[in-house]
């Protein structure tokens, strides 16, 4: 199994990195492989609206979508990560989501994902509201936390002192951890000598009654 983390911010080794870098090392403990997908220096341009895909199957815009999108449809665990910008989450992420409307049919369905989002202030609930959106429409399961999966920092490394934000997000990795093995576990059968013991053992209840 693996999982990667897309973090939306322009800047690299900032607070939104570092949060979502210590979501993925918890994930790593658990024996999951994690990679961390900066945006950063990407160039993703927003869906244009031509609705040439539908007609093609493929996004006519030639950027960096087309390898991103590879890493999320062969990961079985999505994080989106962002910083608020203006209330909202920042045009890198935004962009990114939008060209979904480019891929086949639902090439997220199933798989376990979430939102890591970073203020200095405020914004965080429309920002993690514009993710949700996005893991809901993709029919994506979304595993919770002991509270929102929120941090506060402005200079880069000051979401290192948000101790109740640090704990949330390692909280969410774990339950990530757990929705991930619980939907990848092999079925159990019971054995066939199992099945005929027990319906010898019905047979003899009913005679006894």
């Amino acid at each position: 199994m693996k999982v990667v983390g897309i973090v939306g911010s322009t800047r690299r080794e900032g607070n939104t990195e570092i949060l979502t870098q210590i979501a993925l090392e918890e994930i790593k403990k658990e024996g999951i492989e994690a990679e961390l997908i900066s945006l950063a220096g990407k160039r993703i341009a927003p869906c244009d609206g031509c609705r040439s895909c539908i007609e093609t199957g493929k996004c006519h815009i030639k950027d960096d979508f087309d390898s991103v999108f590879a890493k999320m449809k062969e990961a079985d665990g999505i994080i989106l990560a962002t910083p608020v910008y203006y209330g909202a989450a920042t045009p890198q992420i935004v962009s990114l989501i939008s060209r979904f409307y480019s891929t086949e049919n639902k090439p997220l369905k199933r798989k376990v994902g979430g939102p890591i989002v970073i203020a200095r202030r405020a914004g965080h609930n429309f920002t993690l509201a514009q993710l949700m959106f996005f893991f809901m429409i993709s029919e994506m399961i979304v595993p919770g936390s002991s509270y929102w999966n929120i941090a506060f920092g402005r200079q880069k490394g000051d979401v290192l002192k948000d101790k109740e934000g640090i704990t949330t997000i390692k909280n969410f990795a774990h339950n990530m951890v757990w929705l991930l093995k619980k939907t990848h576990a092999k079925p159990t059968r019971t054995p066939r000598k199992a099945i005929r013991r027990t319906s010898k053992e019905r047979s003899h209840s009913q005679i006894k009654k």
